[in-house]
């Protein structure tokens, strides 16, 4: 640039103002006009959909597509009738017969690979989400306090069992309250403290108790514990001590397992018969 020759001033280039177009104004409200229509149609759509399978209460089994029962197993548990004993055992007590055999820790051993074989051939696939609690495998029944068994407060499980073995854990209760009147009398239930657990229980009991592993059976829903340092007593006529009400049940189990209709494991960390139901003979 020759330096003689004065610099001229540089020009702003002006924007160009955008002329309104009526043809993209009214393109603009089209689009607009059919969003707000589609979530209109779909708003007043959903009032008609038919409920889900969980509201009507039944779902479809995927195998057979037939309706199968929809279970709640986190619905509260309701009260009944038979959940009101005593607060304690009724003193003195009066001694009963009892036919002792042994130690019971060496009778009742059936391992957890026997009752987690069995589990697998008559219970459910464990509850592994939310939809799988109503696309079961087998039915399961809930159980609740009756005349032959009491139903404990359940923190870890829910009271829920296949037929099978609510039909062994009524056979227990009525057959253990059967020899106690045979034998002079008294007005006691054993008591049940876990049935059916989730995959997510199990996880949270094994932080709590490391003997839990044999609980994953417990996720088929065909078992169950019964206490034997605990019983209930439902009114103070004849008092019975703990030693000979377990030697009853004691009794009622090994009868029973001999029968081919359940397995048993003494426990000794949780006091309690570890029992699973085993698939009927005639089947």
């Amino acid at each position: 640039m020759n330096p003689s020759t004065p610099s001229q001033p540089v020009r702003k280039k002006r924007r160009r103002k955008r002329k309104f177009s009526p043809r993209k104004a009214l393109r603009l409200l089209a689009i607009i006009a059919v969003i707000t229509g589609g979530c209109t149609y779909m708003c007043s759509r959903s009032s008609d959909v038919k409920p889900s399978p969980a509201t009507e209460e039944f779902a479809m089994n995927e195998e057979t597509e037939e309706p199968v029962e929809y279970i709640d197993i986190n619905a509260p548990i309701q009260s009944a009738d038979y959940s009101s004993p005593l607060e304690k055992m009724p003193e003195p007590t009066i001694k009963m017969k009892v036919n002792y055999f042994g130690s019971p820790a060496k009778a009742f051993n059936d391992s957890n690979h026997v009752h987690l074989a069995e589990a697998r051939v008559i219970g459910i696939e464990p509850l592994s989400g939310t939809r799988s609690h109503w696309q079961l495998r087998r039915p399961i029944v809930k159980v609740a306090s009756n005349a032959d068994y009491f139903i404990d407060r359940l923190t870890f499980s829910r009271p829920y069992l296949v037929p099978e073995a609510e039909a062994a854990l009524r056979e227990i209760g009525r057959r253990f309250r059967d020899t106690i009147q045979a034998r002079g009398g008294g007005d006691y239930r054993i008591k049940v403290t876990s049935v059916l657990r989730t995959p997510e229980a199990v996880k949270r009991l094994r932080r709590r108790n490391r003997n839990a592993v044999d609980s994953s059976v417990h996720q088929f829903a065909t078992t169950f514990d019964i206490s034997y340092a605990q019983f209930i007593a439902d009114s103070d006529s004849i008092p019975r001590s703990v030693d000979d009400l377990k030697g009853v049940l004691s009794e009622v189990l090994k009868a029973m397992r001999e029968e081919g209709k359940i397995w048993v494991k003494y426990e000794r960390k949780q006091p309690c018969f570890h029992i699973t139901a085993r698939k009927p003979v005639d089947e």
